[in-house]
């Protein structure tokens, strides 16, 4: 049976229950400036829980104690690490397990140690690596195919008409992840829309339900919750068992059922929200950013000319990879990462005991002032400077260390890109503001509205 705590691993819930549940009792992270437990029971949650997430909380914990701090959950000392300089101390040494895989085994209750470890780690990376460069090599006319079928959609809107950036390209990485990972099946609309009804229903409960408790205390929303599993489940056991017997196309999927390892589901439903997010965010930048969406038109002009996108032509589309990496950076995409201190290890002058869990404050990093300059400007130009594309990928968004669904995500949102700004142009609404919701993907708190206007009368490929 699927065990669907995978759902879960992409929120920070997942970082409470690796100390909650997970290992013995561990030594005090001595020394290391922090908070002092609120309770004896729940230690910090409630401070967590009142700042509204555990970014938000970070963002104050490292402002009051410095880029090394620790907090409770629990009775037990969680380390987090605020700044690049500490974070480079910190992940040369402890690199043998990645944030993804501990998040999910503190999850579903692994010990340190156990299973296929660092070797399994490297090995699963490849694997997801290989599967998403096969489909989308296979598949790369069906995802060219999705954007354009979106773009004409928006090319019909009246110029005055608001478009829901969130419901559209939600729906685009819906369309997109399903049928490049899971098949055919999902060609069918009715298909995408109940695997999107029960993705919502389980995402909404454990955006709010799991940090204060309220889905206990609920018994029609956990009711609501578990059908929505239950029902995903039975989904994906019958997709598995198609897949097994009959494949008319390849995707990301055969390459997992030809592989051994464990915990191989939950990759594709990450892959949802990291596309949306990237989507959703560089759209909303461009909108605001005039010159910024004039010199990405001027570069898909020169590289492409009138030809629709192709992936052999993706990496040449620089500029285009600079708005993305501009795009991850503002948006904190990731707040939070995390990783197991298999062996103790220091940071500066601070000793990290074994088998703590050192939280990683992405999102306070990705917007500290000594890193980037003029942090909260949109500026993809930044990355021109050698000293930011060094910190951008320590941080794992981008170069080796990115992680394989944000890969997919960068050439999803660069095919909608190179179609989508050289026929259409974007406005903000005036007056708009997106405020962030920061969970482990970051993404507006209300949805996001933009007008578009043609750039040509004719269909640019027509």
């Amino acid at each position: 049976m699927l065990d669907f705590a995978l759902f879960a691993v992409t929120f920070v819930l997942a970082l409470v229950g690796a100390v909650l549940y997970l290992y013995p009792s561990s030594r005090r992270a001595s020394g290391i400036p922090g908070l002092n437990p609120t309770d004896e029971k729940d230690g910090n949650l409630q401070d967590i829980a009142s700042k509204g997430s555990l970014h938000e909380f970070l963002v104050g914990l490292h402002q009051e104690f410095g880029p090394v701090a620790s907090f409770w959950f629990g009775g037990r000392p969680v380390v987090s690490l605020g700044s690049v300089d500490q974070l480079r101390q910190h992940v040369n040494p402890n690199h043998s397990t990645d944030s993804f895989e501990t998040m999910l085994k503190s999850l579903l209750g692994y010990r340190s140690g156990t299973g296929g470890g660092a070797t399994e780690t490297v090995l699963r990376k490849k694997l997801y690596e290989s599967a998403i460069d096969g489909s989308l090599k296979k598949n790369f006319p069906l995802l060219l195919q999705l954007v354009e079928e979106l773009v004409e959609k928006w090319k019909s809107f009246p110029e005055a008409q608001h478009t829901p950036l969130c419901a559209h390209l939600l729906g685009l990485a819906m369309k997109t992840v399903t049928q490049l990972a899971l098949g055919e099946r999902f060609q069918d609309d009715a298909q995408v829309i109940a695997f999107r009804r029960n993705h919502d229903a389980i995402w909404s409960e454990i955006g709010k339900g799991y940090l204060d408790g309220s889905l206990e205390k609920s018994s029609s929303r956990k009711e609501h919750y578990e059908k929505a599993l239950s029902q995903m489940e039975s989904l994906l056991l019958s997709v598995f068992r198609e897949r097994k017997a009959d494949r008319k196309q390849t995707v990301f999927l055969d390459a997992l059922l030809q592989s051994s390892l464990s915990e191989r589901q939950s990759e594709i439903f990450t892959s949802c929200l990291s596309v949306s997010a990237v989507c959703v965010w560089a759209l909303h930048f461009l909108s605001a950013s005039e010159d910024v969406q004039d010199r990405l038109y001027q570069e898909l002009q020169e590289v492409l000319g009138s030809d629709p996108v192709s992936l052999d032509k993706v990496p040449q589309l620089r500029y285009c990879q600079l708005v993305l990496n501009e795009t991850v950076r503002t948006a904190k995409l990731t707040p939070v990462a995390a990783r197991l201190q298999e062996v103790e290890g220091k940071v500066d002058q601070h000793v990290i005991p074994k088998e703590t869990l050192v939280v990683y404050a992405l999102g306070v990093v990705l917007q500290d002032g000594k890193t980037w300059n003029v942090p909260y400007r949109f500026d993809p130009d930044r990355f021109e400077e050698e000293p930011a594309r060094k910190s951008f990928c320590l941080l794992g968004f981008s170069g080796n260390q990115t992680c394989p669904e944000l890969r997919f995500a960068y050439t999803v949102a660069t095919v909608l890109l190179a179609t989508l700004v050289r026929q259409l142009k974007l406005h903000q609404l005036e007056g708009h503001v997106s405020e962030v919701r920061s969970e482990l993907v970051s993404s507006p708190r209300d949805e996001t509205w933009v007008t578009v206007s043609r750039r040509f009368s004719e269909s640019l490929w027509g």
